[in-house]
């Protein structure tokens, strides 16, 4: 799963950023912690066969079940199924083709069944049951992961809101398929499945595995029949139900398809048709072909998380769906990690499931760990090494993640688990781990871990023992420090060259408190032209490290291979730096180079390095160095210009063009006029979002006649940019676009035009206008409340409510009792989300 604190991570406004990373943490009093035991084995699943029916306006779902268990190992007479929230109408055992009512209770979680017998563990016995899911009457909360928990979705179901389509999607993870079907909702149970949905014949359904049959069933219903042929976890199991066009394409003998809305299916090559490269690409290197029988993705509505891997059937959230116009603006976009991101998934969860929440990082972690992959295979290894740096950084910028084990025995709520350590932390451990034991060992390692555990679960002990088995080494060390440890080492790195002796030393210390972290690591000599790589061991809290040599170095590199995890303090010199950003091979010593140097542009050295990273090979890399060169310097800002001049024109790349147009929209030059003119023609919403921007700094009203006509063809930065420009130059007649933007757009857009907008609506004086917009604000403060997010939209209608009394004091008697009234109903709108739980 990519889940909604991931995106989060990503997202530029630091208020939701800071609220994001917070979330993390709101479980953390130990006392508040249970330890949690992998769930014990009475019975096991085998089959699960499901017969289910729609009501679209009840939201409810009627179900028949067909469901074959056996005991584990001790003979018993009982069983208890997970069944959240539903009526159940009866419950038999099938003998002989005959059902026998069976004695049960229910509390509305759980089924606690008396069998008719007791059974030993070489008998199967299957039940019938007969239940109404009723998703909407749950009460159950998400979390950071997954915004919501009830299993079951019905979206627009009445079709009252027509910019939106009828749909219906589950979602399982964690244990929510038990909200719309009853079965033992855990993590180490697998089953076979069959699932016939009788759904309007207009619609297309989609499920796991393969669809064996479709059958008219009466009045313009149709009944679609899915078959698993190999067993996977209860949270897998998925159904789909709406109006999808379907493309479909193949890798080997085996479908591979995209269900996308219709307005979105010319698109779905472009979307997602390297995934049949993707599923080689992943298949060679774990040496498992792909498991399953075949391979879907569809896109949906109103998506609670991010994306889902059920197996054979992925579920992405709408901001996959894109337009070829938008898709120009992607580099190794967020739609593309999250779909490498959600296939590997269909080795490790899937077919190799987590034994229990405690050990979702063999989940987890190596499909956020394949998402560098990928982007090293398909763009090289700059772009794996930014991949890998991001959740490095998303890490340690992380408040409290310290604190937390990878593999956590010990947790408030099993949604705690789904955060920035078993995600990017995790996966930059994987990276370190490919990095020591070398490409072959470790995927190696990976192949026998997927034989051994096929088809069943695993966990980090299993995956350390299959990587010992394969490479012949102890990990114990790395396991225990890594995966049943917290932390990261803080690494203070310090110089010496001795003339003298010709000896140059390296003094390494961990600076953080308490445990002791042993990293292997390479240092990188340059003397003389030449790269010399020394392989040394730290184990110690500090280590002093002498290497002779026949001159003083140009430059040290310690952790040459860039993948240590830790909080680096490199106190290299200038001039080591701008050697190290010419001759260093990686990202990361680039961008650590740039980031060093990047205040100290009146430094001749530095210069060259910031004014050379404009024209780096990686496109990131020149974003990067355009954002920072400091144009409020002459000499800077000469070398500059005419770079930046020819980027805005001519660079490949979207986003680096757009960013220097911004810069040099800031300069405010008329001369750069007909640049920002130009650049308004592109096919780029990116590039013509900062031209307009551009333009706006020097002439508002020419800027705003544009805008006017991008309104019916305006996405990403480009609506940004209108947005912007209409709520601090425009007026009230184009509120309609600024609201419906806000409501149309994800939850970064909604951010990024907040401030803007109860600016804006701070001069509207129509009550039918504001308070809409303020129920608006509401309603997104309520939703993403457990990140923190209803301090800054309180924050914003504070603001809001001053401007509506400060005009009040000074308005007539109509006017001044109208204001008043939008302030009290800001102020009740803050009250309420204060409130919500």
């Amino acid at each position: 799963m990519i889940n909604l604190f991931k995106r989060f991570a990503a997202i530029g406004a630091a208020c939701l950023v800071s609220s994001a990373l917070s979330a993390q943490t709101t479980n953390d009093n130990p006392a508040l912690k249970i330890y949690r035991a992998t769930p014990v084995k009475i019975n096991d699943l085998v089959n699960t066969k499901l017969d289910v029916r729609f009501d679209y306006g009840k939201h409810y779902l009627y179900g028949k079940e067909w469901v074959t268990l056996k005991p584990h190992f001790y003979p018993t007479d009982s069983l208890t199924l997970d069944a959240k929230g539903m009526d159940i109408s009866n419950i038999s055992v099938v003998k002989n083709g005959k059902n026998m009512p069976l004695k049960y209770t229910y509390d509305s979680l759980q089924l606690k069944i008396k069998l008719d017998k007791k059974y030993t563990s070489a008998e199967n016995y299957t039940l019938y049951i007969s239940y109404t899911s009723k998703p909407d009457e749950l009460k159950v909360k998400g979390s950071a992961a997954i915004s919501d928990a009830k299993g079951l979705y019905f979206i627009n179901s009445d079709g009252a809101d027509k910019t939106k389509p009828i749909q219906i999607w589950t979602q399982g993870e964690t244990e929510s398929s038990s909200a719309w079907f009853p079965t033992i909702d855990k993590p180490d149970q697998k089953t076979l499945q069959e699932i016939s949905m009788t759904v309007p014949s207009k619609y297309v359904t989609l499920s796991n595995g393969k669809l064996i049959s479709q059958k008219p069933a009466g009045n313009g219903l149709r009944t679609d029949t899915w078959k698993m042929d190999k067993p996977n976890a209860p949270y897998l199991f998925m159904m789909a139900v709406g109006d999808f066009k379907i493309y479909k394409d193949k890798w080997k003998d085996k479908e591979v398809n995209y269900y996308l809305e219709p307005a979105f299916a010319p698109f779905a090559k472009q979307i997602f048709g390297f995934t049949p490269e993707l599923i080689g690409f992943y298949s060679q290197k774990l040496g498992v072909d792909f498991p399953w029988n075949k391979y879907s993705q569809i896109v949906v509505r109103d998506y609670v998380s991010g994306a889902m891997e059920n197996t054979t059937a992925t579920l992405h959230g709408e901001y996959v769906q894109k337009t070829a116009r938008e898709m120009l603006d992607d580099n190794y976009s967020q739609g593309e990690s999250t779909i490498a991101h959600e296939l590997f998934h269909q080795w490790f969860g899937d077919y190799v499931t987590c034994e229990s929440w405690s050990n979702l990082t063999v989940n987890e972690s190596f499909a956020d760990f394949s998402e560098t992959l990928w982007a090293e295979h398909r763009y090289g290894k700059d772009e794996g090494g930014a991949h890998i740096h991001e959740n490095m950084l998303a890490y340690l910028n992380s408040k409290d993640a310290r604190t937390k084990n990878l593999v956590r025995f010990y947790y408030a709520d099993k949604e705690d688990m789904f955060d920035v350590v078993t995600y990017q932390k995790g996966g930059c451990i994987l990276n370190m781990l490919r990095t020591y034991l070398g490409e072959d060992a470790f995927f190696t390692g990976l192949n026998l871990y997927l034989r051994q555990n096929a088809l069943g679960n695993g966990e980090a002990q299993q995956l350390r023992l299959a990587l010992e088995k394969t490479s012949g080494q102890d990990l114990n060390w790395f396991f225990n420090q890594w995966y049943y440890g917290a932390g990261n080492p803080d690494l203070k790195i310090d110089y010496r060259w001795d003339e003298g002796s010709k000896t140059q030393f390296v003094y390494l210390t961990q600076t953080q408190e308490g445990q002791t972290f042993t990293l292997p690591m390479a240092i990188d000599l340059y003397v003389g032209g030449q790269k010399e790589r020394h392989q040394i061991w730290m184990k110690d809290k500090t280590d002093t490290l002498s290497f002779k040599v026949a001159s003083k170095p140009n430059l040290v590199n310690v952790d040459g291979d860039k993948t240590l995890l830790a909080q680096k303090t490199d106190n290299k010199t200038t001039d080591e730096y701008v050697f190290q950003y010419f001759n260093a091979p990686l990202y990361l010593d680039r961008w650590e180079a740039m980031n060093a140097v990047m205040g100290k542009q009146g430094d001749a050295g530095a210069r060259k390095v910031i004014l050379a990273a404009l024209k780096d090979k990686y496109y990131g890399l020149r974003t990067l160095a355009i954002r920072n060169v400091n144009l409020s310097s002459d000499e800077v800002k000469q070398a500059a210009l005419p770079e930046l001049t020819n980027i805005a024109q001519n660079d490949k790349n979207n986003t680096v063009k757009a960013a220097a147009i911004i810069a040099l929209g800031k300069l405010k030059n008329s001369a750069d006029l007909p640049l920002f003119r130009t650049a308004l023609n592109s096919q780029s919403y990116a590039v013509q979002g900062a031209a307009l921007n551009a333009l706006a700094a020097q002439n508002p009203d020419e800027a705003l006649k544009i805008a006017k006509g991008f309104e019916k063809d305006n996405k990403g930065a480009l609506t940004q940019a209108m947005v912007v420009l209409y709520t601090t130059k425009g007026s009230e007649a184009e509120l309609p676009f600024v609201s419906n933007a806000f409501d149309q757009g994800g939850v970064q857009a909604k951010f990024n035009v907040m401030q803007g907008y109860v600016a804006m609506l701070g001069k509207v004086n129509d009550t039918q206008k504001v308070n809409p917009r303020v129920d608006a604000f509401k309603k997104l403060a309520i939703q993403y409340k457990q990140y923190g997010v209803d301090q800054y939209v309180m924050g914003m209608l504070g603001e809001l409510k001053t401007q509506k009394q400060n005009q009040a004091k000074n308005a007539d008697a109509n006017l001044k009792s109208q204001l008043n009234a939008q302030a009290d109903y800001i102020s009740k709108a803050i009250d309420e989300i204060k409130a919500a739980k």
